[in-house]
């Protein structure tokens, strides 16, 4: 079994926005910035998390999203579950015919036992525990975001208006009615 994208950068980006909520809501566009995530990636999680009730959007000029629950009780597992990620180690995808005809193979009961244990495992683990961590190796929250914006530090040169034929036959004209 092995963690896909979808589910690192779904708990990546809720470890950022549990850290962030407290100021109002946060934007997906700072958390792709902070995070290296990519802004449609980002609503594509962010559109499963708020069906699963995990997130809510807020909205209009300050809005974004915040948490729909209390981070204490938002786990790993919830988050990983509400964008498909799958938590399943056996080759069958637990409909137990691996070898196929409904024939199980001998370690099945091995992966199934994994499985078993990797949700308890990321059912243990809270959203609050992941954001506390962050705070106790001295991550620095900053008071509002700062988004790069496109702005140069050329300025801005309005075009110059030149009233003269653009073409050789314009040109023609202009020596023809001298």
């Amino acid at each position: 079994m092995r963690l896909t994208t979808k589910g690192r950068f779904a708990v990546t980006a809720m470890i950022d926005l549990g850290l962030r909520q407290n100021s109002g809501p946060v934007t997906l566009a700072a958390i792709s910035q902070r995070q290296q995530i990519s802004l449609s990636y980002l609503e594509q999680l962010f559109g499963k998390l708020r069906r699963h009730e995990l997130v809510e959007s807020t909205r209009g000029p300050g809005g974004g999203y915040t948490l729909a629950r209390n981070p204490t009780e938002i786990t790993v597992a919830d988050i990983i579950l509400s964008v498909d990620e799958p938590l399943d180690a056996t080759q069958c995808g637990g409909k137990e015919n691996c070898l196929g005809e409904g024939t199980r193979c001998m370690t099945h009961d091995l992966w199934a036992s994994l499985n078993v244990r990797m949700v308890e495992f990321l059912d243990s683990v809270n959203l609050q525990k992941l954001v506390d961590d962050q705070l106790s190796k001295g991550l620095q929250i900053e008071d509002k975001p700062t988004l790069k914006r496109a702005i140069s530090s050329m300025p801005v040169v309005k075009p110059v208006r030149i009233n003269a034929p653009n073409s050789v036959f314009a040109l023609g004209n202009v020596f023809n009615k001298t």
